[in-house]
């Protein structure tokens, strides 16, 4: 550290050579070269910005401008192009949504037409099934019918041989169930 003694005389010496021994700003004496150094560089700058440094970025600004300006119409005209397509595609889904409604109902015509024509075929075999049966049910009456003459017969044999312990004449017994009133 410099002593207080030799910081006086320093500053004794400034002042004897004219100067204040501070900030030459604050020197009113070097003020006006100050200002002409202010000027020329303030014109200096002034000339670069005016002519270099802003027409370039405001070219830059105006080119983005344009870009975006650009885009927003290329999107427009993309969602223009996507609205028509979807109006397309959806009268298209309508169209086959039609197509496959009328298909629909054509084979549902057609599978409830052959389920008819099934129906009456299979109610044919079963009305030519039930006649078959019928006529066997007809028939085997018919034929137990014959029989049941002759085990009625037998059967009234079989009462008199246990009741009275001798065996019936079948001749006998035939016309005993003839005589009888049929109920």
């Amino acid at each position: 550290m410099a002593d207080p003694a030799t910081a006086a005389a320093v500053a004794a010496s400034a002042a004897e050579k004219g100067g204040s021994g501070g900030l030459p700003q604050f020197d009113v004496s070097q003020w006006p070269g100050q200002m002409v150094w202010i000027l020329i560089i303030f014109g200096v700058l002034y000339l670069l910005f005016s002519r270099v440094f802003v027409p370039a970025v405001g070219g830059t600004i105006n080119a983005r401008e344009d870009k975006i300006s650009g885009d927003i119409g290329d999107a427009r005209r993309a969602r223009d192009a996507a609205n028509a397509e979807l109006a397309a595609a959806a009268g298209e889904l309508e169209a086959a949504r039609a197509r496959a409604q009328r298909v629909a109902a054509e084979a549902q015509a057609q599978a409830k037409a052959a389920a008819v024509e099934r129906q009456a075929q299979e109610e044919a075999k079963l009305a030519q099934a039930l006649t078959a049966a019928e006529a066997r049910i007809a028939s085997a009456r018919a034929d137990a019918m014959a029989h049941v003459r002759e085990i009625a017969v037998e059967t009234a044999q079989a009462m008199i041989a246990r009741l009275t312990g001798t065996q019936a004449d079948r001749a006998e017994v035939e016309r005993a169930l003839t005589a009888a009133p049929a109920s």
